[in-house]
Order: C-alpha cells, then sequence, then structure tokens
C-alpha cells in the first residue's frame, strides 16, 4: 500500500475510528483480574494515540510533500547503480551532445493530487548511475499548432529534504498558479521539470557529485537536463533553462547555477543557506573540504571568471536572506543577484511562504531566460 495513496489514507482514519470506539464500547466490559483489566485498557488507549498520531503524519507528509515512498520514510531507498569519479565537469569526459538520445515515454501522473497535465516517466541516467522519477508539465502553448516549431524555456525545480518531487505541483500547485499567467502572456510558457531528490534514503546529497557515494549533481544538470531535451521541444542552450528550489532544494539550485552557467541561466533560491550545515543530514556537510567545495558562497568567490548567471535570493531575516546577502556582497558581472526580504510572520519555513512567491519568481524568470 502506497505511503501517499488514498487507501493507506482512508486506512488511517478508519483505525482512529475503531481505536475511538473500543474504549467507549469495551471500558467497562473488560474481565479477568485487576492487572490484566488495566493493561487491556491501556493498550486500547495506546492504540488510540498510535492511530491518531500515524493519521495526522499521514495528512502532514501528504500536504508538505515530504516522504514520497516506504523508503524515504524508512530510509531505505537507494536510487544509486553507480558513483564513479566524474572529474570537475560531472560528464566524465563524455561530449553530452555526441551521446545517444534519450527519449523516454511518460505516462499522466499517477498521484492526481499533482493536478492535470502532469506526466512522469522513470529515468537511469547513463552517465550519473543515478535511477527515479521525474515529473514534467508542459505549458498551454505545447500543443498549440502556432508554436508547433517553438523550443520553450525550461524550469528544473527542486524540494527540500526530507521532500517529495511531486511537492512542487501539489503542495506548491506550480503548474495550477502558472496556467493561467501563461495563457494571459504574464509569464513565459515554461516547461516544468521536478526530478527526484532524495537519492540515498536519510540521507542529503546536497546535490552534489561525490565519487563512491553519488553523481546527484550529474543527475540533475546532465542526465535529466539531455532526456528533457531530447523528449521534448525544450530549450538546449542555458538561454532557456533555470533552477529553482525551496529550503535544501534552494541550497542545490543557487549551487547548480553558479557551477554550470554553462547549463543554466538562472537559479532560484528560496530559504535556502551556502553551508552545506544547514542540513545536518547532508552528505556534504560531512567534512571541510565536502563544505567548503559545496558552499555556493564560496564558489562564487573562487570562480576565476564570475559566471553569467542571474540569482534570485529570498528569505526571512535568519532563514536564507543573510546567505542571499552574503552572495550578492560576493558576486560582479556579469553575475546579478536580486535579494528579498520575507517579513516577520509571513509563515516561517513553509510550503505556504513558498507558494506564494510562485507567481513573482516565474515573472522574474521570464525576464531571464529567453524563448
Amino acid at each position: 500500500m502506497s505511503l501517499t495513496g488514498t487507501p493507506f489514507f482512508l486506512t488511517t482514519i478508519v483505525l482512529v475510528v475503531v481505536a475511538l470506539a473500543l474504549p467507549l464500547t469495551l471500558w467497562g466490559r473488560v474481565g479477568g483480574p485487576k492487572l490484566v483489566r488495566h493493561v487491556v485498557r491501556f493498550l486500547m488507549l495506546l492504540f488510540a494515540q498510535v492511530t491518531a498520531i500515524t493519521m495526522v503524519f499521514v495528512i502532514v507528509n501528504n500536504t508538505n510533500g515530504l516522504f514520497d515512498t516506504w523508503g524515504d520514510l524508512l530510509g531505505t531507498g537507494n536510487h544509486v547503480r553507480a558513483a564513479a569519479d566524474l572529474g570537475p565537469d560531472g560528464t566524465g569526459g563524455k561530449g553530452v551532445d555526441d551521446e545517444p538520445k534519450v527519449v523516454q515515454k511518460f505516462k499522466p501522473a499517477s498521484d492526481k493530487r499533482m493536478g492535470a497535465g502532469v506526466q512522469e516517466t522513470e529515468l537511469k541516467g547513463r552517465i550519473s548511475g543515478v535511477e527515479g522519477e521525474v515529473y514534467v508539465w508542459l505549458p498551454p502553448q505545447y500543443d498549440d499548432p502556432a508554436y508547433k516549431d517553438k523550443k520553450f524555456p525550461v524550469a528544473e525545480v527542486l524540494p527540500g529534504f526530507p521532500g517529495s518531487a511531486k511537492a512542487w505541483f501539489g503542495t506548491l500547485d506550480v503548474a495550477g498558479q502558472l496556467k493561467p499567467m501563461m495563457e494571459k502572456g504574464e509569464v513565459a510558457p515554461f516547461i516544468i521539470v521536478a526530478p527526484r531528490t532524495t537519492l540515498l534514503g536519510d540521507v542529503d546529497s546536497g546535490c552534489a557529485n561525490v565519487p563512491g557515494k553519488v553523481n546527484a549533481d550529474t543527475w540533475l544538470s546532465v542526465d535529466v537536463r539531455k532526456m528533457v531535451t531530447d523528449t521534448f521541444r525544450a530549450a538546449d542552450g542555458p538561454d532557456g533553462w533555470a533552477v529553482a528550489g525551496y529550503s535544501a532544494g534552494a541550497h542545490c539550485a543557487a549551487k547548480l547555477a553558479i557551477a554550470h552557467p554553462d547549463r543554466y541561466r538562472a537559479g532560484v533560491s528560496l530559504s535556502g543557506y551556502n553551508d552545506p550545515v544547514g542540513e545536518p543530514a547532508s552528505l556534504t556537510a560531512k567534512t571541510p573540504e565536502l563544505r567548503d567545495e559545496n558552499n555556493p558562497w564560496k564558489m562564487l568567490q573562487r570562480a576565476k571568471t564570475p559566471p553569467r548567471v542571474a540569482l534570485f535570493l529570498s528569505g526571512a531575516e535568519a532563514d536564507g536572506y543573510q546567505a542571499g546577502m552574503a552572495i550578492k556582497q560576493s558576486a560582479k558581472p556579469p553575475t546579478t543577484v536580486q535579494v528579498t526580504l520575507v517579513p516577520a510572520g509571513a509563515g516561517g519555513h513553509g510550503t505556504a511562504v513558498w507558494k506564494r512567491q510562485v507567481p513573482d519568481v516565474f515573472r522574474w524568470l521570464t525576464k531571464q531566460v529567453k524563448y
């Protein structure tokens, strides 16, 4: 039974009803010695507590898109087949454009809470050695005959940790919010791509390449990117690509954009952080070397040539804003940085805050990409 499926949710509701009914109907009927009666009644109360907590967890999990599968919840999921040393550019010396085309078959997303039009596929990354689901939503103009020769800009969207690839479509309702704006011409007709980012069970990959462990950077910036450009009428140059994320995904988005201006023109960080220790479960927080290598602020300072990339960073005072200001102060042209302060009391570090920012984020992205 799927962790996020309707059958499991309904099962938890039924169990709560049963757990409440048991003490109401059987409390006074429990027989036997006094100790036995106390134990039976305690177990009934314990059963009621456990079922109630389980139901609340399922509601919170489904609302916030935290855990997608039982493997994600239990920390047993592993989506890494191999993790070779792929070198500084993450390609292992391969010419990505020379590799065979990766044309995937998609089907309608099985989780209807993601809304209409979302498609899914299972991708095996040929270069990264990572495999996982990828969700794609096409803009309303995609099937319009007037756009039949058009290549569309792409926004790759990343959740936090723990976090589900479904969350941008479900919890943040990115497609539902953007579709009418695209139809009115208020924002560009982006293809929205949401790949799996939980790859190592209860360890956050930090969206990094760590030989012997995971090639998460290559999964996101090479394999997923190539699949999208080979399967859909998607922009193939960096001018048509952006990456956005919240929380741990925000850290990833800033890092990927700074590291790969040849793949992304813009990056969006919502309530992110620079030092990987911002997520204690991150693989890149384990050693001083990894922390330094994967800190987007330090990456920007070390860059011999400032990357031609635009960054949008937002957050509250102690939740992303200061990290954004540090990046802004280190940026040199052609790097551009916009930092937005989320006011105190706006909702804290949560999906409600990030959902409200979606329209403004994509208005900003529209000005950064070419389409």
